[in-house]
């Protein structure tokens, strides 16, 4: 992927000043929301799900699933699948990206740590979505702010985690490192997903041809590894919970993520991970007795503040309203 900052950067020509986060609309905030909630279930879904199937098998299904919903949505719209060579090697990558790793590093997390931790770690993603799109972009450039953001939200981090945690047996630090991992990739894929607005792909044929992809992947993976078959029959919580994942937390969520990822920018999207652990916390805590610790909701609080931080309309706000205090009558 050596293309990716000639083609993540071909919208507007650089410019010596770090141009403005990109504000969103009303709708976008709405979808915003949403795809929040959607994603915040998925991690309760999975809480749900590795109790009984192995990570590969759910990962696999997740995204089996979604693909066949969305081809079937396709069909129904009478929306054709792009053939394109650029197209279908960009949703392989897309694929990889932000399913095929992220899923599998959350799923196999989750077998180590609770659902709610998990998301409170996603929650790093847009700390390294405003690094790597600095790097690889030219129209969403890092700023002071910004870098401010990032150095909270990585000492957020720090204690969520705990410094002594690495040393502690019976640690799980391991799972803790996956769901940086994961995010991490997701912010890769916040930026390469650009491509595909300029490509004039719409958001459904995007949705569907990614996790057709990562099916395409995943599914061998689950067959030589986890030998499904071999399993026993799950029950309805958990068929309930894959069938939730791949309908809801993952078909009708990445409809709603290109389209923002399309109108909103990869920065201002990557700022859902902030509102995912509230209800991936709320499931967790209320449905499979869960417990976060104290440095758990600091560390948490030190990362949302990093994410105000980049965000910037707080700080905006505070000035504007001090220069027109100071204005004279």
């Amino acid at each position: 992927m050596t293309d990716v900052p000639r083609l993540a950067g071909a919208e507007r020509p650089r410019s010596d000043a770090a141009p403005a986060a990109r504000s969103m609309s009303g709708e976008d905030w709405a979808l915003l929301v949403a795809l929040s909630v959607l994603w915040g279930g998925s991690f309760f879904f999975v809480g749900i799900a590795v109790r009984e199937l192995p990570v590969f098998t759910i990962v696999a299904l997740r995204v089996a699933l979604a693909a066949l919903s969305l081809i079937a949505v396709m069909a129904w719209l009478k929306i054709a699948f792009p053939m394109r060579p650029a197209f279908l090697l960009a949703i392989l990558g897309m694929g990889v990206l932000n399913n095929v790793l992220p899923f599998s590093l959350f799923v196999w997390s989750q077998t180590q740590i609770a659902s709610g931790l998990a998301a409170i770690l996603n929650a790093t993603t847009p700390l390294f979505g405003v690094i790597v799109a600095h790097l690889l972009t030219r129209d969403e450039r890092l700023t002071a702010n910004r870098l401010a953001g990032v150095v909270a939200g990585f000492l957020g981090v720090v204690v969520l985690i705990g410094p002594a945690a690495i040393l502690a047996p019976g640690s799980h630090t391991l799972a803790e490192l996956a769901c940086l991992g994961a995010a991490l990739s997701y912010a890769f894929a916040g930026v390469f997903g650009r491509r595909f607005k300029r490509m004039g792909i719409s958001p459904i044929a995007t949705a569907t041809g990614q996790v057709s992809a990562s099916a395409l992947i995943l599914l061998p993976a689950a067959l030589l590894i986890d030998r499904p078959w071999t399993l026993p029959l799950p029950g309805t919580a958990t068929i309930g919970a894959v069938l939730g994942l791949a309908l809801l937390c993952t078909a009708l969520a990445y409809i709603l993520f290109f389209r923002l990822l399309a109108s909103a920018g990869a920065t201002n999207l990557l700022l859902v991970t902030f509102l995912i652990p509230v209800s991936a916390i709320l499931l967790g805590v209320l449905f499979l007795g869960e417990v976060l610790l104290p440095r758990h909701v600091g560390g948490m609080a030190l990362i949302g503040l990093g994410l105000a931080a980049i965000d910037g309309r707080a700080w905006r706000s505070i000035t504007s309203k001090r220069g027109a205090r100071r204005r004279p009558v």
